[in-house]
């Protein structure tokens, strides 16, 4: 069966480098917009870099027992809806990682770009919210969002990896043409083209970007593997890498296993061997297969792909964030010589009951960690799907993420022609797809291979490290906070420190110092730190920290101010709604014509356009004007500004204008993420808001600007 698991460059030489740091170092100052300058594209972006650590999936890892020997791994932030750009409840937006990756002294960026429309033709627990016809959307709230985010000069120094949307143009190669494992699903999207089209489009615009390095999914051995699927596939790669302005010159590379489960390398057997005659290849497990690992595939599928067109410096990523497979049916060795199956089944490593199966597999374990340029061919071990995050739900879930239930994800179901009409081998009571799954987290761990803690006896240290001591804050601005502290002691050695702001996970790094960006000004913080090792021990938090930013921006010392009451109880729906009311505390008459007031949010995902509407005012919403500008100097929680004036009229001194009642909303009406915004606060009677500008001409008098 052919089935599933689940600006341009010159052609590059490829060079074989050791194994890149993967831990942080000190904060990077942000680049201000037009200062930076890009940092010169590379043959291997992963070669000498430090990858960012996602600190969303760091604290659900730090979390679990002994997840803390795996929690400062990179991996790839998955942007999986349009809501995901600008974040999510439990999940900060994509500038925001980005930032983040800034302030961790990062320099290498993952991202995974999976929203195509008819998203995973045929597998329902990853489809996505856009419809087989939505392509106009997929590229306007989508793609082009993204792209103005990557493309920010404040990134610049960054080098961002992305990989273009997972099981999409293999779909169409192996579960659109009448097979066993084909779809209605898939032929209607191999039909209308859109996921070429979609692909092509996200490839031109991301590749457009000089420190942007595209990699496209290339499904993995158990999908593409045998002859029939092997050519085609690489054909169609080339074609979707051709459509709507892209060009072969804007993929990097390709990247195979992705959020799938076949294992690296299988040491025990080779697909050459024979049994008795026999060859390897007509065991039950091979089917017929030209290979049996991801290694061999990738390097495979990397000769084919340059024999179709593309640059012959292209690389391959493998993902092995679950390609280990351990515990104790691991083999040690090859299997009986009795017969081919008893042979293949006794040596693979590959635990699973067929080759299709790829939801929540019991009995995988993490693989390799991520490391740069380990084979000839491939520019890096990743992990793509973080461990710990689930393939799909193993029961009908609802959401509101356009996730479907999936028989494969049920361990009870029995299979279909995808997977040779067997068990699934999913693990039971699993969550929605990129929901964290606990016992699956727990799983990986035990059955890691290579073993966690190097094999050098890391799993019989049961010791913590000392709390770290000292615990100070050497440097403040309006929107930071540089802490350091005394260094901790092991009875093995100390790995890294974790820094928690009022009790959650913020960052890690290996050295004694760290800087929390994208604060609030004049807004007071608790900071505590905790040490590790390789073991995964973590000590006790120290001692906390309480530091109160800098102010920020300019502060108005003018005879204005303006009150503010919140009059929408939901920071997530689709509307701003407040009341306002500007107070003259001089001693003489104001101009309301001069007088304007500025309230500062961010839009995060969705329309780029807003209608403004007063709904109520003491002055009468005739003489009150109102619309939305983006900000000149954009700021965390202040990328733009609802203005509100006065067409007419004088405030005398100690009067003030009243109630004025407005709200605001996307052209699309999709939902706002109120909580973050600069000027928001939840008090519902009218109260001083000094995060609120009021300006007389181009003036601050009162409030703190962002």
């Amino acid at each position: 069966m052919r089935i599933r698991g689940t600006t341009p460059h010159v052609p590059r030489r490829r060079a074989v480098a050791a194994l890149s740091a993967l831990v942080m170092g000190a904060s990077l100052a942000i680049a201000a917009p037009g200062q930076a300058t890009a940092a010169a594209r590379v043959d291997n972006p992963y070669v000498g870099a430090t990858p960012y650590v996602n600190p969303d999936w760091s604290a659900k890892a730090a979390a679990e027992p002994g997840g803390g020997v795996i929690a400062d791994e990179p991996s790839f932030v998955w942007m999986d809806r349009i809501a995901a750009i600008g974040g999510t409840p439990g999940a900060r937006s994509l500038r925001a990682h980005l930032d983040t990756a800034v302030a961790q002294g990062a320099d290498l960026f993952q991202v995974v770009i999976y929203n195509l429309p008819g998203r995973d033709c045929s597998a329902l627990a990853s489809n996505g919210e856009l419809g087989p016809t939505e392509l106009g959307r997929y590229k306007s709230d989508y793609i082009d969002p993204i792209a103005a985010v990557l493309g920010d000069p404040a990134y610049a120094n960054l080098r961002i990896v992305t990989l273009i949307e997972p099981d999409s143009l293999p779909n169409l190669v192996t579960n659109a043409g009448g097979t066993d494992g084909s779809t209605p699903e898939c032929a209607t999207m191999k039909a209308n083209g859109n996921y070429e089209k979609g692909i092509g489009y996200a490839l031109h615009k991301l590749g457009a970007l000089p420190n942007v390095y595209n990699y496209v999914d290339a499904a993995h051995h158990g999908w593409l593997g045998w002859d029939t699927n092997f050519t085609p596939a690489a054909q169609q790669f080339k074609k979707a890498a051709t459509l709507e302005g892209a060009s072969v010159s804007d993929v990097h590379g390709f990247i195979v296993n992705t959020a799938n489960y076949s294992v690296l390398k299988e040491p025990h057997f080779k697909v050459t061997d024979s049994v008795n005659g026999t060859t390897v290849r007509q065991s039950s497990w091979v089917d017929w297969n030209y290979y049996v690992d991801e290694l061999s595939f990738a390097q495979a599928l990397r000769t084919e792909l340059v024999r179709q067109g593309f640059a012959s410096g292209i690389g391959m990523l493998i993902d092995t964030a679950r390609s280990g497979w351990g515990g104790p049916s691991r083999p040690t060795g090859p299997g009986p010589q009795t017969s081919v199956d008893a042979y293949v089944d006794g040596s693979r490593t590959d635990r699973r009951i067929h080759a299709g199966n790829w939801c929540n597999q019991k009995g995988a374990g993490v693989g390799e960690r991520p490391t740069a340029a380990p084979e000839p061919g491939i520019d890096a071990y990743v992990w793509a799907k973080p461990p710990g995050e689930s393939d799909g739900s193993s029961k009908p879930i609802d959401n509101d993420e356009g996730k479907g239930f999936d028989r494969m994800c049920d361990p009870t179901y029995t299979g279909n022609g995808r997977n040779g009409f067997n068990l699934t081998g999913a693990l039971p009571d699993s969550p929605v797809a990129g929901h964290w799954f606990s016992s699956q987290f727990q799983e990986l761990l035990r059955n890691a291979n290579p073993p966690l803690g190097g094999g050098t006896g890391g799993g019989e240290d049961t010791q913590a490290p000392t709390v770290p001591t000292g615990l100070r804050a050497t440097a403040r601005t309006s929107s930071s906070v540089t802490l350091a502290w005394t260094a901790s002691t092991d009875n093995k050695a100390v790995t890294g420190y974790d820094i928690l702001r009022g009790g959650a996970l913020v960052g890690s790094t290996a050295s004694t110092t760290f800087t929390d960006t994208g604060l609030s000004a004049s807004t007071a913080y608790s900071y505590t730190v905790r040490a590790k090792d390789a073991a995964g021990n973590v000590s006790a938090a120290s001692a906390a920290l309480p530091v109160t930013t800098e102010a920020g921006g300019s502060t108005g010392t003018g005879a204005l101010k303006v009150q503010y009451r919140n009059t929408d109880s939901s920071p997530t729906d689709n509307q701003i709604r407040m009341s306002l009311q500007v107070v003259n505390t001089g001693t003489s008459a104001v101009n309301l014509a001069t007088v304007t007031a500025r309230y500062w949010f961010t839009p995060e995902a969705g329309a780029s356009t807003f209608s403004t509407a007063c709904d109520y005012a003491v002055v009468g919403c005739g003489n009150v004007t109102h619309g939305v500008r983006p900000a000149s100097s954009p700021a965390p929680g202040a990328s733009h500004y609802l203005e509100t004036g006065f067409g007419s009229g004088t405030l005398a001194a100690g009067a003030s204008t009243g109630e004025i009642q407005l709200r605001i909303n996307k052209s699309d009406w999709s939902a706002f993420q109120e909580a973050d915004d600069y000027s928001r606060a939840t008090n519902t009677a009218f109260a001083d808001a000094p995060r609120i500008g009021v300006y007389v001409g181009s003036t601050l008098a009162w409030g703190t600007a962002p």
